[in-house]
C-alpha cells in the first residue's frame, strides 16, 4: 500500500517464474507443490523510513527442460528448452501509487498446463515392429524393450550414441504411429508431440512391408513411407522441414534384396507409381531423404554405416546453424557500423 501524505509507493508484488534444470521433473514440482499453486510474495507498504516499497519475492519454480507452459484454454505462453532459460508466467500487481490512490492492484492469476515432450537429435518415426526398439538397442546402450508384437514401446525410450572421439547424439526411440495418428489414433498426439523436439528424423522401415493386424490392409515398405510422411503432414506439416534418413530394416529376410531394388526404383520415382495408392494416402509434399541406408538389426548389418550417416547429418546441420549465426552476427556488426558512421 502507498503512503498518501507523503506520496509513498507500496512495493511491487513478486513475479512467478519457471526456471529449467537439468534434474528438475515433474514429480519433483508434484511433490515440492502438492496443491499445484505458485504463489510469489506481497509487496511491502510504503512507509516514512521507506517511501518506495520494497518489491515482493519472485518464485521460482523450478522445471524440466523441454516443457511448453499452457494456459488453460491451450494458448501457449512459452518454452523452455536449455538448462538456465527463464519463463515469466504470471506478473506481479502495482504497488499504491498516486496513480491507483495508494491502493495496490491485484497480480496476474493464471491457470496452467505443463506439458513436457522430449528433447533429442535423432527421433525414430515407424509403424509398429519395423523395428526401433531393436535399432536403438544396437546403436546405444539402451535397453527398450523387445518382442515380435506391436506397441512393445509404450513411452519414449531415450539412448546415446557414442563416437571414438567421445561424441555422443542423442536417440529417442518413440512409440509406433498407425494410420490416423494425427487425428489421435493409437499413441496419437502422444507420440506426435515428441518428434516436435527432434532434430531430426530417421524413418525406420521393414522391407518386407507391414500389417497391423488381420483386420487391416497390408501396406509394402513404399507404401509405409509415404503413409508416415502423410501422418507428420496432417499433424504438423512443418515436420517435414526436419533433415530425415530412412533406415530399411530387416533386410536379412528372403526376397529383401528384391524387394529393396523395388523399393529404391519408386523413391527415385514416386511420381510414376502414386496412381497406384488411394488419393487420401498421397502427401502433399514428400520426405527429401538425405540418406536412404539398409539394415539389419538381427544381423548387425548396415548398423556401423548408419550411426556414420547420422553422425555426418547432425554436424552437417550443425555447420550450418553456426554459418547462419556468424551470417547475423556479422550484419549486426555492419549495421552498428553504418549507424555509428552516420552519426559521425
Amino acid at each position: 500500500m502507498g503512503y498518501p501524505r507523503l506520496g509513498g509507493e507500496g512495493g511491487r508484488g513478486g513475479d512467478v517464474w519457471f526456471v529449467s534444470q537439468e534434474r528438475a521433473t515433474l514429480k519433483t514440482i508434484r511433490d515440492r507443490y502438492p496443491q499445484k499453486r505458485f504463489l510469489a510474495g506481497t509487496g511491502a507498504n510504503s512507509s516514512v523510513k521507506a517511501l518506495k516499497g520494497k518489491k515482493g519475492k519472485d518464485c521460482e519454480v523450478h522445471v524440466p527442460v523441454g516443457i511448453s507452459v499452457l494456459c488453460d484454454d491451450g494458448k501457449q505462453i512459452g518454452e523452455l528448452n536449455a538448462a538456465g532459460e527463464r519463463l515469466l508466467v504470471a506478473r506481479g500487481g502495482l504497488g499504491g501509487s498516486l496513480a491507483t490512490n495508494f491502493m495496490p492492484c491485484k497480480g496476474q492469476r493464471r491457470i496452467v498446463r505443463l506439458d513436457l515432450k522430449l528433447i533429442a537429435d535423432v527421433g525414430l518415426v515407424g509403424f509398429p515392429n519395423a523395428g526401433k526398439s531393436s535399432l536403438l538397442s544396437k546403436i546405444s546402450h539402451a535397453k527398450p524393450e523387445i518382442a515380435n508384437y506391436a506397441f512393445t514401446t509404450v513411452q519414449p525410450e531415450l539412448g546415446k550414441v557414442m563416437y571414438a572421439d567421445y561424441k555422443q547424439i542423442s536417440v529417442a526411440d518413440l512409440p509406433g504411429l498407425i494410420e490416423g495418428a494425427h487425428a489421435n489414433k493409437g499413441m496419437g498426439h502422444k507420440f506426435l508431440k515428441h518428434v516436435e523436439r527432434t532434430k531430426q528424423l530417421l524413418l525406420v522401415v521393414d522391407i518386407s512391408g507391414f500389417q497391423l493386424s488381420i483386420k487391416t490392409r497390408f501396406r509394402t515398405a513404399f507404401e509405409t513411407i509415404l503413409l508416415l510422411t502423410k501422418e507428420l503432414e496432417l499433424y504438423k506439416e512443418e515436420l517435414l522441414t526436419k533433415p530425415a534418413l530412412l533406415a530399411i530394416n530387416k533386410m536379412d529376410l528372403p526376397c529383401a534384396k528384391d524387394n529393396l531394388s523395388e523399393l529404391m526404383k519408386q523413391l527415385q520415382n514416386p511420381q510414376d507409381f502414386l496412381h497406384l495408392l488411394q488419393e487420401e494416402m498421397i502427401p502433399a509434399n514428400t520426405l527429401e531423404f538425405k540418406d536412404i541406408i539398409p539394415i539389419s538389426t538381427y544381423t548387425g548389418e548396415g548398423i556401423e554405416e548408419l550411426k556414420a550417416h547420422i553422425r555426418k547429418s547432425i554436424d552437417e546441420e550443425a555447420e550450418q546453424e553456426n554459418e547462419e549465426y556468424r551470417k547475423k552476427k556479422l550484419l549486426l556488426l555492419q549495421t552498428s557500423e553504418e549507424g555509428q558512421v552516420n552519426r559521425s
